[in-house]
């Protein structure tokens, strides 16, 4: 089986970003979230770091078994892609990825500061936009973004009773 082409990825990015926009975003339903992904990589055994942020606050940090300090470092990176680009950070490096470009040299942006890697996600609270990140770092970068999509969307689900 042959590896979906890099169109086919961005346009199933893009449907998950217009899928996952939830009703509400309190600190509560940040702490579930993360819960839940720090659940998921526990029964997994996944070495993983997990922040949210809601606004600039970080509301939640877990770190696993397995990560460094380094993992923190790659998720303050991705946040700024997403509050920067409004976009995940996967869908953004995909992206200039089809365009054939090199994300940070196509927009004077230094890699120490922002990392357009699979894994943070934004929130988006329906009728308000982007609220706050959801950000997992410490596997190839289309395995953090999916651990992401799958907790979002237990949240949404929740949310509309699914």
């Amino acid at each position: 089986m042959s590896e979906p082409d890099v169109t086919t990825i961005i346009a199933e990015v893009e449907a998950q970003e217009a899928e996952l926009v939830l009703a509400t975003f309190t600190h509560e339903e940040a702490w579930h979230l993360g819960a839940r992904i720090v659940e998921l990589a526990t029964e997994r055994d996944l070495p993983v770091a997990v922040d949210i942020r809601k606004g600039t606050q970080q509301v939640f940090h877990a770190a696993r078994p397995g990560t460094t300090p380094d993992n923190d470092s790659w998720i303050k990176r991705k946040v700024r892609v997403v509050y920067r680009f409004g976009a995940s950070s996967y869908l953004v490096g995909l992206r200039a990825r089809a365009k054939g470009t090199d994300f940070n040299a196509d927009h004077g942006l230094l890699f120490q500061e922002y990392s357009a890697h699979g894994g943070a996600f934004p929130v988006r609270v329906d009728g308000v936009g982007i609220v706050g990140v959801v950000t997992v770092s410490g596997l190839a970068q289309q395995d953090d973004h999916a651990l992401v999509v799958e907790a979002l969307r237990g949240l949404a689900g929740s949310q509309t009773g699914a």
